[in-house]
């Protein structure tokens, strides 16, 4: 029985009972609607990705302010949108020069700066295999051609860890050389997360190596020009909020991100030619869905707005969650959030896949209050419960538990378009979405009806999060699977589970001598393994029980 089909003063009566039906086809028929119209803009070409910070991201989020216009619903504090600042990247400014023997090096096809750099205007002579304190030192990047096509070798952390002790040592600056020729170009990492050092460090490619150092007639030394300025990036999100004030003593907050990975150009996308290819990461189910539902939501208060009188309601949706929750942190903090008015944060991240033949749905943050137990219970028969006590998690609910505020966080599953430009509205399970809001639209009007704030509770962290492994098999585990070992929900192309055979749907059960019964036992095996090792990988299909040789191997860089 969906909730919105009923007069809301019925519905208080049989709140604890499961629904069995559609008592209003046409009504859910109009919803189903409403979300596959909103989820199919959003997740358009014309957005583009919703990278934050883009001109899709600026469309969505005019899109979402439209909506609730229309709807009625007043913008928080007189406004909807909220923008948001933060630093993202290090980029390599124009000002930056490398000039050798009055040649100019072209930046990133002959030469960079490296991302730790510290800036420098710099005028020296550089004289190979002499490395004397106030000096600049000319190093090589490999010991060996072998460590030139490893894998596994992380040049950037060999640089910074090499230049950090030259500088210790006296070196006023360092050249790093590549000293092997090297088909897999390094490229500047403009994501680098090591913090400046000292002294300007610069990286050389092979040709320019061996053009003024090893080819004939090439000098000893050579005149350096160096101008070095490495700018932190900054980019501006926005969120967006709308409020309906009941002139209540505490608000519930509803929330939701609406960005996505533009075209996987931060480098959090999972399809192998992201960046040759340059495709559309869509985000239909990653998070279009969230952020329709989040507008049937608002609706659905605002229409009984007569009896959901107990509370304010804000509704909130996020950019900058891909990139680490910039959005929802910026909110929490610069909204100056008061935990002892907020009563609970409901989240809806990835509500759009419901599984038809399991009903399997991820409850998060059920450990954040003892009032969440009598939420569970509202599930009734329509969905197979995984619950997830942590407060912390991998979406925006995380921000509010942080703030000492009770969250619930609904999540119907990754699957195989996850972070793929195949995450497409097509591919979305619109009446599975609206079986999910009608759980959230219960939770929702038995909190309001009683007048209840919950009470907050600390949680432990899972242990997922807490794992340290050195590897990855390179693919999307089913959290919700709970029947022994773990289902494979996607496989990652090139990674040691692609090239080793494993296939969506097969359920790992054993990895070297260490058997899988869960996610947990799964993560300790991997802390095992170092990238290089060799073992055996034992899954299930078909009720067949399979053995495959596996490799890990690095992610390509």
């Amino acid at each position: 029985m969906n909730v919105r089909s009923l007069p809301i003063v019925l519905l208080g009566a049989m709140i604890l009972s499961a629904p069995v039906a559609f008592a209003n086809k046409k009504a859910v028929k109009k919803e189903t609607e409403r979300i596959r119209t909103d989820i199919t803009y959003l997740a358009s070409d014309e957005l583009a990705g919703r990278r934050t910070g883009t001109d899709g991201e600026r469309k969505a989020a005019e899109y979402i302010e439209q909506r609730y216009k229309d709807l009625g619903i007043s913008p928080w504090k007189g406004k909807y949108r909220w923008p948001f600042n933060f630093v993202y990247g290090k980029e390599i400014d124009k000002t930056t020069s490398i000039v050798f023997n009055k040649t100019t090096l072209v930046l990133n096809d002959d030469a960079y700066p490296l991302p730790f750099s510290a800036p420098a205007n710099v005028h020296t002579e550089i004289i190979k295999d002499v490395m004397e304190q106030g000096n600049f030192w000319l190093l090589p990047l490999y010991a060996d051609t072998d460590q030139a096509t490893n894998p596994h070798f992380e040049a950037d952390k060999y640089m910074f860890e090499q230049a950090s002790d030259a500088a210790k040592k006296g070196a006023s600056g360092v050249i790093f050389y590549e000293n092997v020729e090297n088909k897999n170009e390094l490229k500047y990492n403009k994501m680098s997360d090591y913090e400046t050092i000292g002294i300007p460090v610069v990286f050389i490619r092979n040709k320019v190596f061996t053009k003024y150092f090893t080819a004939p007639g090439a000098e000893k030394s050579l005149k350096l020009d160096l101008s070095v300025n490495i700018k932190k990036t900054d980019r501006t999100g926005n969120n967006l909020a709308a409020f309906i004030d009941n002139k209540a003593k505490y608000t519930v907050v509803l929330g939701a991100h609406y960005d996505h990975l533009g075209y996987g150009e931060d480098g959090n996308s999972l399809y192998a030619n992201a960046e040759r290819e340059h495709k559309i990461h869509h985000g239909a189910d990653d998070n279009a869905s969230g952020t329709a539902a989040l507008l049937e939501e608002a609706r659905w208060v605002k229409e009984n707005a007569d009896q959901l009188n107990h509370y304010n309601y804000l509704f909130v949706h996020f950019s900058g969650e891909e990139l680490g929750l910039f959005g929802s942190k910026a909110f929490v903090k610069e909204q100056a959030l008061d935990s002892n008015k907020i009563s609970y944060m409901i989240n809806m991240d990835m509500v759009g896949r419901l599984n038809d033949s399991t009903h399997s749905l991820t409850l998060g943050g059920v450990g954040t209050s003892p009032t969440w137990a009598e939420a569970v219970k509202m599930a009734g028969d329509d969905f197979k419960l995984v619950l997830d006590s942590a407060g912390v998690g991998p979406s925006d609910h995380a921000s509010f538990y942080s703030a000492g505020i009770p969250v619930l966080f609904f999540f119907t599953g990754t699957h195989h378009d996850y972070h793929k430009p195949s995450d497409i509205a097509t591919s979305i399970n619109y009446p599975g979405e609206v079986k999910v809001l009608d759980y959230v639209d219960r939770i929702v009007l038995k909190m309001d009806e009683e007048n209840s704030r919950p009470h907050y509770l600390v949680t432990k962290n899972a242990t997922v999060g807490n794992a340290k492994f050195k590897v990855t098999l390179g693919i999307m585990p089913d959290y919700s699977f709970q029947e022994g070992g773990v289902r494979v929900d996607g496989v990652s192309d090139n990674r040691a589970a692609a090239k080793a055979g494993i296939l969506t749907g097969d359920i790992i059960i054993q990895l070297g001598d260490i058997k899988i019964s869960g996610i947990h036992t799964y993560m300790d095996a991997l802390g095992k393994f170092k990238y290089g090792d060799k073992t055996v990988v034992k899954v299930q299909r078909a009720g067949k029980e399979l053995s495959m040789p596996i490799e890990f191997v690095a992610p390509a860089k």
